[in-house]
């Protein structure tokens, strides 16, 4: 077994494992300690199943079954498919997901504390997945930002990247956000939080799922959210995950920017993601 950092800023990864190997409570034990200590975790190469990788989920936590049941595992309602796959001329899960710079579920009261993914199926030139550390993007925060934005709450919201349905058809732009608005009210967080196991400060809002930040202006929140996408996509602090057949991904939703990049026309791609509660035993 080899573990070794992903970038300076966020990720490791262990290689040389299999599922064996994570009953051994040691090494489990380091996968936990990665996770919380690094934010982001890649195991390369681990052959598992649906049952074996709910299994992992559950020592970590509770995982919850997704929200649209859908895009559920036949079998195993703790899974999402986030495929552009067909089956039957149907989808068999859903495409497009999370191609855009987000902390996980921000905009509920709740979310999951971590995201596990496996790679079912992946190709290796495309359809890759880019991280950043919240805790990095507050460090480069400029000290002018850090005042100003200090004490304060944003209003989280998933009005910006609803998608569109066919419930949705006649209505007005006015209509569809008062709608998105009553099925999914607008809740508000804390904009800058402390990482409870590094105590590391970081900041707690990404601009697709942040609708303002309490007290601030329009001048002011389009000024601080160009500052946040700019400081959050600085390449030079951005990992790329690039996907191998049956890596398994794990991170902090809190302190995990991420985004999924686009897959070339024609290729597919099938991951299996359960979103994590905490119950205790990962929990700080």
């Amino acid at each position: 077994m080899q573990i070794k950092e992903l970038s300076p800023s966020i990720g490791s990864e262990m290689t040389g494992v299999t599922y064996e190997d994570l009953q051994r409570p040691e090494v489990f034990d380091q996968l936990a300690d990665m996770v919380q200590r690094r934010e982001l975790a890649v195991v390369r190469g681990l052959d598992i199943t649906p049952e074996q990788q709910i299994a992992l989920a559950s020592r970590a936590g509770r995982p919850v079954p997704f929200v649209l049941a859908k895009y559920r595992h036949p079998d195993h309602e703790q899974i999402m498919i986030s495929s552009n796959a067909m089956r039957a001329n149907k989808p068999i899960g859903v495409a497009r997901v999370g191609n855009f710079w987000h902390q996980d579920s921000s905009f509920v009261k709740d979310p999951a504390p971590f995201t596990m993914l496996h790679g079912v199926d992946v190709p290796s030139d495309s359809g890759h997945t880019l991280f950043a550390s919240a805790c990095d993007v507050y460090d480069r925060m400029p000290q002018e930002w850090k005042d100003k934005i200090a004490g304060r709450t944003a209003l989280h919201t998933v009005t910006k990247r609803r998608r569109i349905s066919e419930e949705h058809v006649g209505l007005s732009i006015a209509e569809l956000k008062a709608l998105i608005d009553e099925q999914h009210p607008k809740v508000e967080h804390p904009l800058v939080r402390t990482d409870v196991v590094t105590g590391r400060p970081y900041v707690y809002g990404a601009p697709e799922y942040m609708d303002s930040v309490v007290g601030f202006d329009a001048n002011e929140n389009a000024e601080f959210f160009a500052l946040l996408d700019s400081l959050i996509q600085d390449p030079e602090h951005v990992y790329t995950h690039r996907w191998t057949m049956n890596d398994l991904v794990v991170w902090k939703t809190a302190t995990t920017f991420h985004a999924a990049t686009d897959v070339e026309p024609g290729v597919n791609r099938t991951v299996h993601r359960v979103s994590i509660e905490e119950d205790g035993q990962w929990a700080a």
